[in-house]
């Protein structure tokens, strides 16, 4: 009886010393991830030109497309106005084209030898991917910031309320963090900055026109819903209209949970095969 307990005590004992092992490869994670991209955030500090540049196109889609549709009337919207129902998408679109152009600087970084530098800190490649994400996420709030106050000014009818407010920024990040991991992973596979402009063309655009972003799914035909219904910038625009136009989201457990999954496979494939862009 006590053989069987001595033998029992080691498997019973294991998880309990398997998780703090668990936490701490997290949390290092992690703090890994951080300091990644605080590094971006510092590039960002040092040219903040490219903030005022990216604000100009969610400025001109608002004060020339949203105004002169506005007017038209042809869109149905439900019980908003047209400006305010693209408002969200507009701030979709602005976050995706910040993220996906993202890997254009991973492969500039390369070809300068920055990236080699990079890569030799001491913190995986998987974290190292995720920082990269993290810091696209961080130059995706400031546009954030210009849709609100481009939606002050134009009067747009946003919910303001805290959990709207912290619900878009959070939503931000991933959108923009999932985008920006597909753009490191066109960098892997493209390595030029010519192909690599051509392939963030051909994918942009057929994004954006085939979302939810400036019109509702429902007037797309058949063909076209499917692909709508197929692509992640449809919920990345779900989320931001419920959270700026309602201040909560029908069916944020299935938005979120396919935004987050998308971000989850792109960060495991690029994290695993990241090493070839030094190839």
């Amino acid at each position: 009886m006590s053989a069987n307990f001595v033998g029992a005590s080691p498997g019973s004992a294991e998880p309990h010393h398997q998780l703090p092992r668990i936490l701490h490869d997290a949390v290092q994670y992690g703090w890994d991830a951080f300091v990644v991209a605080k590094t971006e955030v510092r590039k960002l500090r040092h040219d903040p030109t490219e903030l005022l540049t990216r604000a100009i196109q969610p400025a001109l889609w608002l004060l020339i497309f949203g105004k002169a549709f506005e007017h038209i009337r042809a869109i149905p919207t439900g019980n908003v106005d047209y400006l305010t129902f693209m408002t969200p998408g507009i701030l979709a679109q602005s976050v995706m084209f910040i993220a996906i152009f993202y890997g254009l600087s991973i492969i500039w970084d390369r070809d300068q030898g920055i990236l080699q530098k990079l890569l030799v800190m001491p913190v995986p490649r998987a974290s190292f991917v995720t920082g990269k994400a993290l810091g696209a996420g961080v130059r995706a709030l400031s546009q954030a910031l210009v849709v609100f106050a481009l939606a002050l000014l134009l009067g747009v009818h946003v919910h303001w309320s805290l959990i709207g407010i912290v619900g878009t920024l959070l939503t931000v990040l991933a959108g923009a963090g999932f985008f920006a991991t597909l753009s490191m992973l066109i960098a892997i596979l493209v390595k030029t900055r010519e192909r690599f402009m051509g392939m963030g063309q051909v994918i942009t655009m057929p994004l954006f026109f085939a979302s939810n972003a400036i019109y509702p799914i429902s007037m797309m035909p058949g063909w076209l819903q499917v692909l709508a219904k197929g692509n992640p910038l449809s919920y990345l625009v779900d989320l931001l209209r419920g959270y700026l136009l309602y201040g909560h989201v029908d069916g944020a457990v299935t938005d979120w949970a396919i935004l987050l999954g998308a971000l989850l496979v792109a960060q495991v494939i690029a994290g695993r095969y990241y090493h070839a862009i030094m190839q």
